[in-house]
């Protein structure tokens, strides 16, 4: 009997999902597109409350005598630390109450928001180094400052990932070595294969933020390694998580990280460019006196970079789609097991919609669908079997 063929085999593995989960799929994936339009509402509210409050500007003159490099780094961390605090209730309803609604979480509110509030308080430092670089390049370079500022958020960028994975996931996330067994035996054989130290393959409980299907790649050079949700590990067979860290090994052999720290960099040239031209006329929009070069302007700054950041998706989701078809052409040819792969594919349809529109895909999707991934499986296998 004739095997069927490609797109025969993927409306299986789509229509087996079941009509009420891809309904609840489809609503929950369009619901995570509006919450996208809610955070630049937020935004605009933030920027509105520390302009018309001067609250900055007060700080400002609070550190008057302080040196130039240390008030606007002072100044750059309130600001951050202020706007965390005011959009704290968006926050909880999008990252933690809209999860909890489609049960995509089983974590506490109380275990979230301690979580967030380290979150805050390394990212409001961060956040205000990264502008006290920004404004300095600004009184450095001049006009042509925002050219300069690729290469600032290149080197901060790499920092990130050079360093995320040794002190901040920690402090989120347990991250241990694959406990004894079959899985950790093919794990390791897979491991020596793409030339990759064991110690480079972890799992990580991912339950405790989410109840999703994953795994993923972090870090750089002495620090990259590949993590697997406990989630994964937990709800995939063996097979199944073969096909995964093979996904996951083609992103880190492939070194998709430095594509996209390279994209990252001319969006940010773009972005800067596109503010500084930007600035004066969306400043006045919001009542603000400041220019481009003060940091109680940084609202403002922020507002453009968050709509910029929007406009600018389509073309980041594109890049990041690139790599994870070529990831997964990586694991079809190396563990071969197409059937595995869409499996364990079709495990994230909970939360990522497996039939979306062309327009929804190009503009809001980070992978491609589930339904185009696992017609490609199915495409290599029918093509390694010789099926028409």
């Amino acid at each position: 009997m004739a095997s069927p063929g490609p797109a025969v085999e993927t409306a299986r593995y789509i229509d087996g999902i079941g009509a009420e989960a891809l309904a609840r799929s489809a609503a929950y994936t369009a619901g995570t597109h509006w919450l996208i339009l809610g955070e630049l509402l937020v935004a605009a509210l933030v920027t509105w409350i520390f302009v018309r409050t001067g609250l900055l500007k007060r700080i400002s003159f609070r550190l008057e005598g302080r040196r130039w490099a240390v008030r606007t780094w002072l100044v750059c961390t309130a600001y951050f630390l202020g706007s965390a605090i005011i959009s704290l209730p968006w926050t909880i309803f999008a990252q933690w109450a809209y999860e909890k609604s489609f049960e995509r979480t089983s974590q506490t509110l109380a275990d979230f928001l301690s979580q967030i509030v380290t979150d805050i308080a390394i990212s409001s430092q961060i956040s205000g180094l990264f502008f006290l670089g920004v404004y300095l390049l600004i009184r450095k370079a001049g006009r042509a400052w925002w050219i300069w500022s690729g290469g600032l958020a290149a080197l901060t960028v790499s920092a990130i990932l050079l360093f995320a994975p040794i002190f901040i996931e920690p402090l989120f996330n347990e991250y241990r070595a694959i406990p004894e067994g079959p899985v950790k035996t093919a794990l390791t054989h897979m491991a020596d294969e793409a030339g990759i130290a064991h110690d480079r393959i972890l799992m990580f409980d991912g339950s405790r933020q989410s109840n999703n299907f994953t795994a993923n790649v972090t870090g750089v050079l002495g620090s990259g390694r590949i993590a697997i949700s406990d989630v994964a590990l937990e709800q995939a067979s063996l097979d199944e998580v073969m096909a995964v860290t093979g996904h996951e090994i083609g992103h880190y052999m492939l070194g998709h990280v430095w594509r996209f720290v390279g994209l990252f960099s001319v969006l940010a040239i773009f972005g800067f460019y596109l503010s500084n031209r930007l600035f004066h006329c969306v400043s006045s929009g919001f009542g603000s006196e400041a220019e481009i070069d003060d940091p109680q302007g940084l609202p403002v700054l922020l507002f453009l970079v968050s709509l910029l950041s929007i406009l600018a998706q389509p073309a980041l989701n594109g890049l990041a789609r690139s790599g994870e078809s070529e990831a997964d052409a990586y694991s079809l040819r190396t563990v071969n097991q197409p059937d595995a792969l869409a499996r364990a594919l079709v495990k994230t349809a909970d939360y990522r919609y497996p039939r979306p529109s062309i327009l929804q895909e190009t503009l809001f999707y980070t992978h491609p669908s589930v339904e185009r991934r696992v017609y490609a499986a199915m495409a290599w296998k029918a093509d390694k079997r010789g099926i028409k």
